[in-house]
């Protein structure tokens, strides 16, 4: 079972405009463009690490 867990975030004005329209433009929400992002790069990180 997944859990989740709030957070406040804050960001730069033009670094929230700028995900705000990644979000829009592949049409999810901004949490969701968020987390997908954190995603890849961990996953990203993760082939990295195993590559050494």
């Amino acid at each position: 079972m997944e859990h989740e867990v709030r957070i406040t975030l804050r960001l730069p004005a033009d670094l929230h405009a700028w995900l705000v329209a990644q979000a829009k433009s592949a049409r999810r929400s901004l949490n969701s463009e968020i987390l997908c992002r954190l995603e890849d790069e961990r996953e990203t990180s993760a082939a990295i690490d195993d590559a050494r």
